[in-house]
């Protein structure tokens, strides 16, 4: 059984529908599964929806429905985006689910077993917008709580506690042997900074079921339910296990619940579908869930018995115009709206050129109309329709001989792309194929292929320009498919060939065979005025 590259992104709480930040985690995961097949790995692609906890219940009651009933229709909504960023993902989770809640409620029991956990009584301060316990280093130096944390009511209840502080020695080891573990550095610093000065709380992984039903239940003790974030980042492990995932560490099959006295028992999957999928090669997610990524996690996995995910890649916060991004003031980027507009591929384009994953970045509607312009309609699509016009007009749409003057560029943009995608340097990887672009499109105004074409004794030189061109946007169109797949799908239906060019490995020069018959150019971007 081949282990396969695992990339998830994180799961998306349902109390609201996605927003700008969504996508572009999103479409970062999905250019890299892309690439990774494209360079011929198997892969597998997690997505989906974290569906319980106290906000989840609360928005339900405001609405007059069951947090189920919530659920189901939020979930239509995020599966319909997805189809609408034409994500590769091979699997949606909700952790809803009996598959997700089942392997969270053997997990549980088996950490109880093995004494991880203990009861006590809590008495402080509690915020119900963010879920979680306060102390006074939570305190402003006025002595009150950020605004963020919403109202914070004071609490005295019993919760079930997870021995985190026992591990905080051996993760900052962890953390210091292996550099690539959080990325990029700067956040793993982060991390280290918080381990290195500030003694690590437990963490409370339960709330009583009498103050909050809507979690999956302890399976030891039915009057409490498990605390939101243990559950969701489970959804890592669990959906592997689901998939016949063996999880060496937990011992063989698939555990499940036991006989209700708290113990699990191993369930074989069926045979036929057991992936290798577990540790991660890449968890994607956003700056804000650093801490839960990068201690609660490791520490969970190390307690568990099961080995560490490959690497943690955490991305920045878009802002718009300069402002933060808010429902409440009206400054929104609507995903859905400009891909309507523009075009899905537009879309993908701009928040992956405009931004490193890792900074913030700044949306500007200016900015995206300007790239738009200049770099897809003016640039890309500009090679593309020029080029093949051209070998329709002249050559009618046959393809000359072979010719490799353009083919040094190439090879270096293929190479430069081929290492820029196995570190996921994704922006760095478009720049460099955006190289090419340009190169190609100084070589016809250097070339002047329509003067060319009007003297019969430089025919020869006319085939050569044709076939470079030609054979450069075929070479475009395998490099482009794991960022803008739409487009390249339509440079290869242009260029009179079948199937789509998902295969790197066909980068490789000289692929355009003589004789061949492109089909009809058409625009790709086309250019909006005004």
């Amino acid at each position: 059984m081949n282990k396969r590259f695992f990339i998830t992104t994180a799961i998306d709480y349902v109390n609201g529908q996605p927003h700008l930040g969504h996508a572009y985690e999103k479409i970062i995961t999905d250019v890299i599964a892309r690439s990774r097949r494209s360079l011929g790995q198997e892969v597998f692609f997690l997505t989906g929806l974290d569906e319980h906890g106290q906000k989840v219940q609360q928005a339900a009651v405001a609405e007059g429905k069951t947090p189920q009933a919530y659920c189901d229709e939020l979930a239509a909504d995020w599966k319909a985006f997805a189809k609408k960023l034409e994500l590769t993902n091979d699997d949606f989770v909700r952790t809803t689910e009996p598959r997700h809640k089942e392997f969270v409620q053997a997990i549980l029991a088996n950490l109880h077993a093995a004494g991880q956990f203990y009861k006590e009584t809590y008495k402080g301060f509690y915020s119900t917008k963010e879920e979680t316990f306060l102390t006074d280093k939570d305190r402003l130096p006025d002595g009150t709580f950020d605004p963020a944390y919403g109202e914070v009511i004071e609490l005295e209840e019993s919760n079930y506690w997870f021995k985190l502080r026992d591990h905080q020695q051996w993760l900052i080891d962890y953390l210091e042997a292996n550099p690539s573990f959080v990325q990029p550095d700067y956040r793993r610093n982060e991390v280290l900074g918080f381990l290195k000065n500030s003694m690590l709380e437990d963490l409370c992984i339960t709330r009583p079921a009498a103050r909050l039903n809507w979690g999956i239940p302890l399976p030891f003790d039915k009057d409490f339910v498990t605390y939101v974030w243990f559950d969701a980042l489970v959804n890592y492990i669990s959906i592997p296990a689901a998939h016949g995932d063996p999880l060496s560490g937990l011992g063989s099959g698939v555990l499940v619940p036991g006989d209700g006295t708290g113990t699990a028992k191993p369930q074989t999957p069926d045979a036929k579908s057991q992936l290798q999928l577990w540790p991660a090669d890449l968890h994607v997610i956003g700056k804000d869930i650093l801490k839960f990524h990068a201690v609660f996690w490791p520490i969970m996995l190390k307690a568990m018995g099961l080995p560490l995910p490959k690497q943690i890649l955490v991305h920045g916060w878009w802002q718009k115009e300069g402002a933060k991004i808010s429902k409440s003031t009206g400054n929104i980027v609507d995903p859905v709206a400009v891909i309507d507009e523009w075009g899905l591929d537009a879309f993908r384009f701009y928040v992956l050129r405009e931004l490193d994953i890792g900074p913030d970045g700044n949306w500007t509607d200016a900015g995206f109309r300007a790239r738009y312009q200049a770099e897809l309609a003016n640039g890309l699509g500009n090679l593309v329709n020029r080029s093949l016009s051209m070998l329709k007009r002249y050559r009618n749409g046959v393809v000359p001989a072979r010719h490799d003057e353009l083919a040094a560029a190439a090879a270096k943009a293929a190479d430069e792309t081929h290492a820029l995608l196995k570190q996921n340097q994704l922006q760095a990887a478009l720049h460099s194929i955006w190289g090419l672009v340009t190169r190609a499109n100084q070589y016809v105004d250097q070339t002047a292929p329509f003067k060319l074409a009007k003297d019969p004794a430089q025919a020869k030189r006319l085939d050569e320009v044709l076939y470079n061109l030609a054979e450069t946007c075929r070479v475009l169109a395998v490099l482009l498919w794991p960022f803008l797949p739409g487009t390249a799908t339509k440079i290869y239906a242009q260029l009179g060939l079948s199937g789509t060019p998902d295969k790197f490995s066909e980068a490789t020069w000289g692929g355009l065979q003589p004789g061949h018959k492109i089909g009809e150019p058409a625009p790709l971007f086309p250019r909006k005025d005004g």
